[in-house]
C-alpha cells in the first residue's frame, strides 16, 4: 500500500479518516467532470494536481494521457508512485512548461486560492489549451468557507471567480457544491459539520461527528447551477461551500499547429 502524504493543511488526501470530509469534497467535483463532462480521448492537465487523485480519476474516465502538474518534490515522487500512470510534471503554475494549445481539457480544483498570481495563472490556462478545449476550475467560496487558512493568498466570491477568468474565457457554467441530503439533515439536528470539526483536534470528536466524517463520500455532495445575483434561487452560487466554473477560450481561432508538450 502506498504511503500517504503527510498532512499539512495545504492539500487533501485519501485514506486519512478525519480528513475524510474534506477530501470527498474535493473527491465530488472531479466525480462531476468525469460524469458530465466529454473527457474523450484528448490530453487532460489537471495544474496543481497534489495527491494526484484526480489526475487519476480523469485518467481512468478514458483520455489519452493525464498530466499531473505540481511544484512540490514531495508530492510528485508520492503522484509517481500511487498513480504510474499519471505522466508527472514538476513546474510553476503560472508559467508551465507545455507548449501553446498542447491540452483539450486543463483542470484546477482549489488551487487558484494558493497563488498570489492568480490572473497570470488564467492567462497561462487560456495558452496551453487548444482554442476548443475546456477549462474546470473550482475554489472555495469565500462567502462560506471558514477563514484562517494561511495557505491561501486570495479566496473568491462568485462574482470575483467570474472577473478573473472574464479577459480570456467564456463561462459555459457556473455550479455551487452543497451539502447532499445526509450531511444536511445531520446539521439541522447537530449544527454546522465544519464548525464541529474546526472546534476541537480529532481526537476529541465525539462519536457522531467521527462517525459523520468516516461515512462521508463524493455522494454525500451536490454540485448544480446557481446565479449569485439572484438572493432567492435555491441554487445561489453565494450559498454554496465550493464555486465550479467550467469555461471555453474567447479566442476559438487555431493557431498555425498544435504541438505536444
Amino acid at each position: 500500500m502506498t504511503e500517504t502524504l503527510p498532512l499539512t493543511g495545504e492539500r487533501t488526501a485519501p485514506g486519512i479518516w478525519h480528513e475524510n470530509y474534506w477530501f470527498a469534497r474535493h473527491d465530488a467535483a472531479y466525480r462531476w467532470i468525469t460524469a458530465h463532462l466529454p473527457i474523450g480521448t484528448g490530453r487532460v492537465l489537471d495544474a496543481g494536481c497534489g495527491e494526484g487523485y484526480g489526475a487519476e480519476l480523469l485518467r481512468l474516465a478514458g483520455a489519452s494521457s493525464v498530466f499531473g502538474l505540481d511544484y512540490e518534490d514531495t508530492t510528485l515522487r508520492h503522484v509517481r508512485r500511487a498513480y504510474p500512470q499519471v505522466d508527472v510534471v514538476r513546474g510553476n503554475l503560472v508559467q508551465t512548461p507545455f507548449t501553446d494549445d498542447a491540452f483539450a481539457i486543463v483542470t484546477s480544483l482549489q488551487t487558484i486560492e494558493h497563488l498570489w498570481e492568480q490572473p497570470r495563472f488564467v492567462e497561462e490556462c487560456a495558452r496551453i489549451l487548444a482554442p476548443h478545449g475546456t477549462l474546470v476550475l473550482s475554489t472555495p467560496n469565500r462567502l462560506t468557507f471558514p477563514s484562517g487558512n494561511w495557505y491561501h493568498t486570495r479566496e473568491l466570491t462568485a462574482a470575483e471567480f467570474t472577473a478573473l477568468l472574464e479577459p480570456h474565457f467564456t463561462v459555459t457554467q457556473a455550479l455551487g457544491l452543497h451539502h447532499g441530503e445526509r450531511l444536511t439533515s445531520w446539521e439541522t439536528q447537530y449544527g454546522s459539520c465544519v464548525d464541529a470539526q474546526l472546534a476541537t483536534e480529532h481526537d476529541a470528536w465525539d462519536d457522531n461527528l467521527a462517525g459523520l466524517v468516516r461515512g462521508t463520500t463524493y455522494a454525500d455532495f451536490v454540485i448544480r447551477p446557481g446565479d449569485p445575483g439572484d438572493p432567492g434561487d435555491p441554487g445561489d452560487l453565494d450559498e454554496s461551500l465550493d464555486l465550479v466554473l467550467v469555461a471555453r477560450p474567447k479566442d476559438q481561432v487555431a493557431r498555425p499547429e498544435n504541438v505536444t508538450a
